[in-house]
């Protein structure tokens, strides 16, 4: 689509202070100008030749007052710059051409070359005019500036005090008040029955904002990284009359850039990730289209190093989008998401002596005319250009640079898509990969022995008599044919903006500013107009295409002011005196020929069809244009610029084999539009009587009305058909290849039955295959089924045949299989292999979602046990690599082979199970109180129980015990295996995630395992295992530990005071008596929470009291309590979960002393993501349970909570533990006290708090008590009794609690709570490929 050419040239900035170097550059609306901003400088540019016009420089007095420059904006006609500054100021300047006939740039000729000073408009093109600047306005708007955007007449600016101001170009406002965001309501749609919230917090600020045309509103970010998008739901523009919509899930947005041909958002965040979304017709939410990211399989080294995105830029032609990041790089992607360049990977990344360079660094870009210059402004340092190869020649202060691409015709002319030859064009220059000229020639000439060596396909075109290049013409050269644009065009009409090629790829007609002109690669001659004049007065408008010889082209003569259709003829001069003429109606938008049909789609929204036909009176040839049919689509299309491409095409639903009579097969005619990414077919309508071609005159036949359009696919960047016909290739000839970006290519294709039988009325006449490739397809050979594409790097022509991926082909075989009957999969297979091959390829290649179909293939062409051996391979694959739902599935499926219940096995799903959570699901078929018992609590303070149990759904009942059935027990087996391996590997995080998802019975089989697998052989590995899996820091001596707060008690830790702080949340099932402070409530609900006071050690009590976050109460997204609570990935989540590690408001009232700040912050600093912490505490409870006490020591000792160790020796003392455990915890504590005393010195002053418990263990040790029988420790109430006191709770919950239902084995559950726990679960354990949805 795009690729660079060449090295970036570095413009040449006059050296001067680093308060002089450049920082932002932005380009004028006909990008022929560009606007550099210094701190304390504005320079204006030209774009060709790119030299410096004129710089103003601001005077030091009036600097200090304004501040440095900031940002710059035009306005729409190029005559006036907007610059912010940083103290809150905006500086209109007015450019001005200076008096008299003089230019700063004149172009000198040498002698005796023809001049072109008599040429129209030359000044215009060939001269770079001399400006003046001058600053007019001056306008305060007393708050910093965020955001510039020009809309229309007027200026939209955003302010960091929350308000948008729309400010008139000549610097006022017109008494037009400015625009609280506070006061503009959100919602996550734009329905009329759910009433919008208001963004609930003082301090919120547009970050970056862009206007989007075709969806008539703005996209924004705010402040806090949250995305909207906000839109007038009348003609004016005031805070009544705005809407904003907003996705609840994005909370880390810095940047954002629309397209409006796609009507696209492009939302740059800080995870280095860009999300693209659109709006949805319907409801007005903002639906997530795709993302753009890098792959670790691309990119092991940078993937995740990039830091959060700096500038997303769209192209032009709006075909591309380029990102940046903070970190440095660049990276260009299509539409919807094809990467195409990346900078930071390859031979780019790397010198000549093998050290690795520093990416690149762009503090601001802007493109260039037609996308084929893009400015940038590259960032500090000696060795962040990365273009230089002489250190010494090395720039250190910013400067400009301009990086130079090429593109594909298609991006700009979508009608080529139907020929064969790649062309790109540039801005002096195309490539084409079509071979010599004269090879073309005799390829045309030879015999049909020959032309089936060649590689054949070459099939006359219907009603043309034009071949098809072979093989031998398109892919014997792999080099590019490049073709210099004539200059003496180039001079007057720069930028090329289209260009086409004929079928036999002979011909080449580009078109600039004005005119056209046309290339002959057999006599290596351009021909141009001979009347200037006439060049000059035509503007073409819907792009240009071949037919046979003539030139056809939609354009608008300026002199008469008339759009018009002109045909010319290609062996005759170029003039208008030998061109057909018919006059439209309205300006056309786009062009294309069928056959001899020209389709146009103007910008009234109506397709209008034309016949052309060759036309010879006497010596001169012509052709002749009729109009044939107009077909309106304002009903279906709301803005003509969204309409990629129109054609015509002989693709339908019907394969030509069910129509009545045989010429409807070559008139069954269908119009396909590209409206905005979707693909529409409209097709002829045939239900009415049917006329015979011989009963009629074929040039009065009244053609056919269409039927109403239907949607054929999404996110179709490119459409190839082909008008040829093929008996032999029918299947492929007929065929419609679809590019849809990132998710790859389609083709539909018809489906005949074989040896001319009559078809089955039930069967699909086509089928959609969709597969990937490895390169961006830039034209299709139809009759070879082969794409053609392009490298990069050095731009080298390259091919990829459909079949040529093995992958690919596993796919297609399978995607084959399931949409064909039973009854043929044995032909199928016998053509293709055997489908145990073809399965156990899958797991080589690592494809279990391929394997799993084949599987399904597989029970019903072989006998049981053959499906029980290919699956059970498949079920250990997939465990091992963590995909869930497969084994859910796989589970499923081995159980109903054994059982024999299911004739039809399940199909291999897309979607996750509703009723299965994405990570961790705490307890299941139980309910357990993870709150201190209420003997512990004052009744007359509160009641706080947090019951938490799981359905017993489909998953629940999927392993109640079955002692005959055999297949259980095999299924047990080979879970136990596992999960054995993941515990001997010291894999915890692993193993919850696998326990979780797939309701395995962890805390029976814990209990079995307890002296085995379920063992810490070595203490001090395990520690450092946890350390790494859940990224949980490792703890530091902080320097001011001797003198903290915390010691005396004086102030509870930062867990105490969030938890505090949210306590008056109306969700809670608290019965708090109001007479008691906020603050006194807050502590005597934590000083509740834990063990009792008799079970603390004096010495804990200072200690980090994490417990609660395990109590933390929940609370409604929308809460003015929490502002990064928007993080959680449903409405309601838990409080802490997203300000875990932001201190509120109220606490921030409390007087704290430097010392304790910076306590609180080395606390923090040392603790792990809150979700580990999650994980961390449900694992804790469950090797509690099972009585695994020496994995809760080392969870303990990672948490650093006194508090686990007491209750640990607390339950030893309280019951009969096995003393070979008391050993191995003896031992395995005394060996991490040695290796903290070597290697992690943080680690100490804990080990000295819990000193007393670790000589108590010591104590037990040595009284050597055999225990007679071991039970199961729990947390609280047990299982029995959680049950019954869960029905008690139900009746004292508070006024705000959610009504609670009857979920799974008889457990009650607040629907709310369940929500939350759901979701911080999956953002917990999100882990493996497949995404899961919570119910």
């Amino acid at each position: 689509m795009y690729f660079l050419s060449g090295w970036p040239k570095r413009l040449l900035c006059p050296l001067g202070t680093p308060a002089e170097a450049p920082f932002h550059v932005q380009s004028d609306p006909q990008r022929t100008f560009f606007a550099v901003l210094a701190p304390v400088r504005l320079s204006i540019w030209y774009s060709r030749p790119s030299v410096l016009i004129v710089t103003y420089k601001e005077p030091e007095k009036s600097s200090s007052q304004f501040g440095s420059y900031k940002q710059a904006e035009w306005r729409p006609d190029s005559t006036m710059i907007a610059v912010s500054t940083a103290y809150g100021y905006i500086l209109f300047f007015h450019i001005t051409s200076t008096r008299g006939d003089k230019y700063l740039y004149e172009p000198v000729y040498p002698k005796g070359s023809p001049q072109m000073k008599g040429t129209p408009h030359f000044k215009e093109e060939q001269c770079a005019p001399a400006l003046n600047l001058e600053m007019r306005k001056i306008l305060d708007l007393q708050a910093p500036i965020m955001s510039l955007q020009s809309v229309l007449e007027d200026l939209l600016v955003a302010t960091s005090d929350g308000l948008l101001h729309l400010i008139h170009w000549e610097g006022m406002t017109n008494g037009r008040k400015a625009i609280n965001l506070c006061t503009v309501p959100f919602s996550v749609d734009l329905q009329s029955s759910r009433a919008g919230s208001f963004l609930g917090f003082a301090d919120v600020h547009i970050r970056d904002m862009e206007y989007c045309a075709t969806l008539d509103g703005f996209a924004v970010v705010f402040n806090d990284g949250k995305i909207g998008f906000i839109t007038p739901v009348s003609s004016r523009f005031t805070a009544e009359q705005l809407h904003g919509v907003w996705p609840q899930d994005v909370v880390d947005g810095t940047c954002v850039a629309v397209n409006n041909k796609y009507r696209l958002m492009a939302f740059g965040c800080a995870s280095g990730s860009v999300q693209v979304y659109t709006i949805d017709n319907t409801t007005g939410a903002m639906l997530l289209s795709h993302k753009l990211e890098l792959t670790a399989k691309q990119y092991p080294d940078i993937w995740n190093k990039t830091g959060a995105v700096k500038l997303v830029k769209w192209s032009p032609d709006n075909s591309v989008v380029i990102v940046t990041w903070e970190n440095g790089g660049l990276s260009l992607w299509s539409v919807f998401g094809a990467q195409l360049i990346c900078t930071l990977g390859g031979d780019f990344a790397y010198r000549s002596d093998g050290t690795k360079k520093d990416p690149l660094k762009i503090n601001s870009m802007s493109w260039g005319a037609e996308g084929y210059h893009l400015w940038v402004v590259s960032g500090f340092g000696a060795h962040n250009t990365g273009i230089e190869s002489d250190s010494k020649s090395v720039v250190k202060q910013p400067g400009i640079l301009l990086f130079q691409f090429i593109k594909s015709v298609l991006t700009v002319n979508p009608c080529m898509s139907n020929q064969e030859q790649v062309l790109l064009q540039g801005e002096d220059r195309l490539y084409l990969n079509c071979g010599e000229a004269s090879q073309t020639q005799s390829a045309r000439s030879s015999s049909a022995r020959s032309e089936r060596k060649a590689g054949g396909g070459r099939s006359p075109f219907a009603d043309s008599g034009l071949e098809s290049q072979g093989l031998s013409t398109l892919l014997g050269h792999r080099h590019w044919h490049v073709v210099q644009i004539s200059n003496t065009y180039l001079e007057s009409n720069w930028p090329i903006r289209f260009s086409a090629i004929d079928k036999l790829g002979q011909n080449i007609a580009v078109v600039g500013k004005f005119g056209f002109a046309h290339y002959s690669l057999l006599t290596k001659k351009w021909k141009l107009f001979g009347n200037i004049t006439q060049e000059q007065n035509m503007i073409v408008t819907g792009g240009l295409a071949w037919w046979n010889d003539f030139i056809v082209l939609a354009c608008y003569n300026i002199s008469d002011r008339q759009e018009e259709l002109r045909v010319y003829l290609r062996t005759s001069n170029l003039d208008n005196a030998f061109a057909h003429v018919t006059r439209a109606q309205a300006e056309t938008l786009l062009l294309s020929v069928f056959r001899d049909v020209v389709v146009v789609f103007r910008a009234d929204c109506s397709i209008c069809l034309y016949s052309i036909e060759r036309k010879s009176d006497g010596p001169s040839t012509t052709a002749g244009v009729q109009v044939l049919q107009e077909v309106s689509m304002s009903r279906y299309i709301p803005h003509p610029f969204l309409v990629v491409s129109v054609t015509l095409t002989s693709v339908s639903t019907e394969n030509g084999i069910t129509l009545k009579m045989p010429q409807q097969a070559r008139d069954a005619e269908s119009i396909m539009l590209n409206l905005a990414g979707q693909l529409i077919m409209m097709q002829r309508d045939r239900s009415g009587p049917q006329i015979r071609e011989k009963d009629s005159n074929p040039n009065q036949r009244k053609l056919l009305p269409f039927c109403p359009p239907v949607v054929l696919a999404q996110s179709v960047e490119n459409v190839w058909t082909t008008c040829r016909a093929n008996k032999q290739k029918r299947h492929l000839l007929e065929a419609l290849w679809l590019s849809c970006g990132g998710a790859g290519m389609k083709v539909w294709l018809p489906l005949f039955p074989r040896d001319h039988r009559k078809p089955h009325s039930f069967l699909s006449q086509r089928i959609m295959l969709p597969f990937h490739i490895n390169i961006y397809p830039l034209a299709v050979l139809f009759e070879d089924a082969l794409v053609l594409g392009a490298v990069n790097d050095t731009l080298l022509y390259d091919s990829l045949y459909t079949r040529s991926s093995a992958r690919e082909q596993l796919e297609t075989v399978v995607h084959c299989a399931r949409k064909t009957e039973y009854a043929l999969w044995n032909y199928l297979f016998a053509a293709v292999g055997n489908p145990k091959d073809l399965f156990e390829e899958c797991l080589m290649a690592q494809d279990l979602d391929t394997a799993a179909s084949y599987l399904i293939i597989l029970q019903n062409m072989e006998v049981p046990a053959v499906s029980r051996q290919h699956a059970t391979l498949l079920f250990n694959t997939a465990l091992e690599q963590g995909k869930w739902d497969l084994c859910r599935h796989m589970i499923r499926f081995l159980k109903a082979i054994g059982s024999g219940e299911s004739e039809t096995p399940p199909s291999t799903p897309t979607a996750q199970e509703p009723s299965s959570s994405g990570g961790f699901e705490f307890f299941r078929n139980r309910s357990i109180s993870l709150s201190q018992s209420a003997e512990n609590v004052p009744a007359s303070k509160f009641s706080l129980q947090k019951t938490l149990s799981m359905p017993s759904g489909p998953s629940g009942k999927r392993w109640s015990k079955d002692s005959d059935c055999a297949e259980n027990m095999y299924i047990d087996m080979m879970l136990w295996r596992h999960a054995r391996r993941l515990l001997e590997e010291v894999r915890l995080k692993d193993l919850g995630c696998f326990a979780a998802q797939l309701g395995f019975e962890l805390i029976s089989w814990l209990c079995k395992e307890r002296t085995r697998a379920a063992r810490v052989d070595n203490f001090v590995l395990a520690l450092k295992r946890l350390h790494k899996d859940f990224l949980w820091p490792l703890p530091i001596i902080p320097a001011s530990s001797l003198s903290s707060p915390f010691k005396n008690g004086k102030y509870r830790t930062v867990g105490e005071q969030l938890l505090k702080s949210q306590s008056a949340d109306p969700f809670l099932s608290l019965e708090i008596d109001t007479g008691v402070s906020h603050v006194q409530r807050s502590q005597s609900w934590l000083g509740n929470i834990g063990p009792t006071p008799h079970e603390i050690d004096p010495a804990s009590s200072h200690g980090p009291q994490m417990q609660d976050a395990f109590l933390s109460p929940l609370s409604n997204k929308g809460d003015e309590c929490s502002i990064g609570s928007a993080t959680d990935l449903t409405e309601s989540s838990s409080v802490v979960d997203g300000d875990w590690t932001m201190v509120d408001e109220n606490f921030s009232t409390l007087s704290l002393t430097q010392s304790e700040l910076e306590h609180i912050s080395m606390e923090l600093a040392s603790k792990g993501p809150h979700k580990s912490q999650v994980q961390l505490r449900y694992l804790l409870h469950i090797f509690m349970e099972a009585g695994c006490l020496d994995w809760c020591v080392v969870i303990g000792l990672i948490l650093r909570e006194s508090s686990i160790i007491n209750q640990i020796v607390v339950l030893i003392q309280s019951s009969e533990v096995d003393g070979e455990m008391l050993q191995n915890i003896k031992t395995g504590l005394h060996a991490i006290d040695r290796w903290a005393s070597t290697d992690c010195p943080g680690y100490k002053p804990f080990l000295n708090i819990i000193k007393p418990q670790v000589q108590k263990l010591s104590e037990l040790t040595e009284e050597q008590v055999q225990p007679e029988a071991f039970q199961p420790v729990t947390v609280g109430k047990t299982p029995e009794h959680a049950g019954p006191r869960a029905e008690e709770n139900r009746g004292s919950l508070g006024h705000g609690s959610v009504p609670q239902g009857e979920v799974g084995g008889g457990s009650l559950v607040s629907r709310k709570e369940e929500d939350a726990t759901r979701a911080e679960e999956e953002e917990s354990f999100q882990d493996g490929t497949y995404d899961c949805s919570v119910s």
